[in-house]
């Protein structure tokens, strides 16, 4: 592997110019610029990424936590993620904090002795050492999805109250008035927010909810599908079901085939997230698209006017989320 002393000696100049032209730290005449980093070129010089940082206090490196990257609707948003900031010139590093508060204490402090520039953080739930953690670290962050309380950090968001709403409403709209709700576990912040839009579209159409009505599981396939074959053996059916993750919804679909229900004929669904596998379920399913390219792009912008040292006022934006009708759901007319 070629070092700066080697690139130096060939170029004919100082280690210190080498340094200089990688590092921008001082005017190097052009022609000077051009020799050093064509022969960095062709002898595949890579710079030692720990010596810049320490040089120039910058690894322009972004932290990324999110609950869990599994899901297909944190991976997709991951992908925006990176992509947003590969094309700004940063490199992120991905932490995974499935498996409780613990896990997402040790990711934060790992991410801090990498020497990130700042941290995009997509919370799983509030937690007191986490909260320390955070509240003592000197990195510009932005919080994606949700706002730890009293975390002075932007905060991007998609308004998943108003996603569980809108979905509901559909329903209704189409004549749906025996509705039930299959959602997460109740302590996930984006369970209570997402059934909450549900509640306040039921009670606005004066709609009543028997308590078995909202039916809670694991924010999974496997979830969905236990969820849906309780609810589908109700001695009377509802005619709707408001999903709260596609995830779940496709169990869900799984689960409603099996019990030779079929969607939307005697059961419409709809689910959250317009996760890529959404439009091709069986059938399309569907469900609520939080804006999760314009969410990555608008947190990773504001992240990295926090890195270069911008000093405005905190912001909280709450992007729209879009109800996309595919083939899951009909009027109840059509039931069988």
């Amino acid at each position: 592997m070629a070092t700066m002393k080697q690139v130096a000696e060939r170029a004919g100049v100082s280690i210190s110019t080498v340094s200089h032209v990688i590092n921008k730290t001082r005017v190097v005449s052009d022609d000077v610029r051009q020799r050093v980093l064509g022969i960095i070129d062709e002898m595949h010089y890579i710079p030692s990424a720990v010596a810049r940082s320490l040089k120039n206090d910058k690894t322009h490196t972004i932290g990324v936590l999110v609950p869990n990257s599994s899901n297909p609707y944190f991976a997709e948003l991951i992908s925006w993620i990176e992509d947003a900031a590969f094309e700004l010139g940063y490199n992120i590093i991905l932490c995974n904090a499935h498996g409780g508060a613990q896990k997402q204490a040790a990711y934060l402090r790992l991410l801090m002795e990498k020497r990130i520039d700042g941290l995009l953080l997509v919370a799983s739930g509030a937690d007191d050492e986490q909260d320390q953690l955070l509240r003592h670290e000197a990195v510009p962050i932005v919080q994606l999805e949700r706002g730890l309380p009293g975390l002075e950090a932007d905060l991007v968001l998609a308004g998943q109250e108003e996603g569980g709403y809108e979905a509901t409403r559909h329903l209704i709209e189409l004549g749906h008035r025996d509705i039930a709700c299959v959602s997460g576990p109740a302590d996930l912040p984006r369970t209570r927010e997402r059934v909450g839009g549900f509640l306040r579209a039921m009670a606005e159409a004066g709609l009543a909810l028997p308590p078995d009505h909202v039916v809670q599981e694991e924010f999974t396939s496997a979830g969905g599908h236990a969820a849906f074959t309780r609810l589908l053996a109700w001695p009377r059916r509802p005619t709707a079901v408001f999903v709260t993750s596609d995830l779940m919804a496709l169990g869900g679909l799984c689960a409603a085939g099996a019990a030779g229900v079929r969607v939307p004929a005697q059961l419409s669904v709809v689910g959250y997230d317009d996760i890529a596998g959404a439009p091709y379920a069986l059938p399309p399913l569907t469900t609520v698209a939080p804006p999760k390219r314009d969410m990555a792009r608008l947190a990773i912008d504001l992240l990295i006017d926090r890195i270069r040292g911008a000093h405005v006022p905190l912001r909280s934006t709450a992007l729209a989320s879009t109800l996309v009708v595919r083939a899951s759901t009909a009027p109840p007319s059509a039931h069988l």
